[in-house]
């Protein structure tokens, strides 16, 4: 088997980045930015019509999968090729498969717009362009998911779990913190959810993810 990862460091890219580094896979990275027409070409749009990245492509002794839509491209590697057993970030039971399942597209739904509007709007878009009424109103919105990931975090460690499905960190924890990541732009949301800003500091910290944005500062 053979798999191929469209996309950069950069992008939603990295969630299937960081889940093949998490499990141990070989892959092939084709680093495809989101600018310059490279997602817009016959033969990329033969893989993903709606023109986006991350795309992820798995030669198997069955025939090609082709996943698009960077949630499931890590859901995916890790329901597949994870062992499933406990010792890797895969869900090794139906419980954790379900909490993988619904913080990840929780994430999608509930923080993932607001959060990239903070982090456009005080890092990303040059200084003319941001716009502070934008900024307010997306953190004052993300104060109420923020506050369900934070309450989520706090019993777990009253249990003594550090990660989103317990004691081990898994693909929960990937999908998730790769969109709260965004938030962390703004020190005050940080501030005030204090159980959310240590785990995403454990999460990112993590030497797979390290490792991606050292090649990815390599590669210009």
């Amino acid at each position: 088997m053979a798999l191929t990862i469209y996309g950069i460091f950069a992008s939603r890219a990295v969630r299937p980045l960081w889940t093949a580094e998490e499990l141990g896979l070989p892959y092939h990275h084709v680093p495809t930015p989101y600018q310059g027409g490279a997602t817009r070409t016959p033969e990329f749009l033969a893989l993903n019509p709606n023109g986006h990245i991350p795309v992820l492509v798995d030669e198997r002794p069955e025939g090609r999968v082709v996943v698009w839509e960077s949630m499931a491209c890590a859901l995916y590697l890790a329901r597949h090729h994870g062992k499933g057993d406990g010792s890797d970030i895969a869900p090794a039971t139906p419980a954790e498969d379900a909490e993988a399942l619904r913080w990840a597209l929780w994430s999608v739904t509930e923080l993932e717009a607001d959060a990239l509007c903070v982090l456009m709007h005080r890092l990303g878009l040059p200084p003319e362009r941001r716009d502070a009424d934008k900024l307010a109103a997306a953190e004052k919105r993300l104060r109420v998911p923020l506050r369900v990931l934070d309450e989520h975090l706090a019993a777990g460690a009253a249990r003594g779990h550090d990660y989103l499905a317990g004691a081990r960190f898994t693909v929960a924890d990937l999908c998730v913190a790769c969109v709260a990541n965004w938030a962390r732009a703004s020190q005050e949301l940080m501030h005030s959810f204090e159980h959310v800003h240590a785990w995403l500091q454990r999460c990112h910290a993590r030497p797979t993810y390290q490792r991606l944005k050292a090649a990815a500062k390599t590669q210009g």
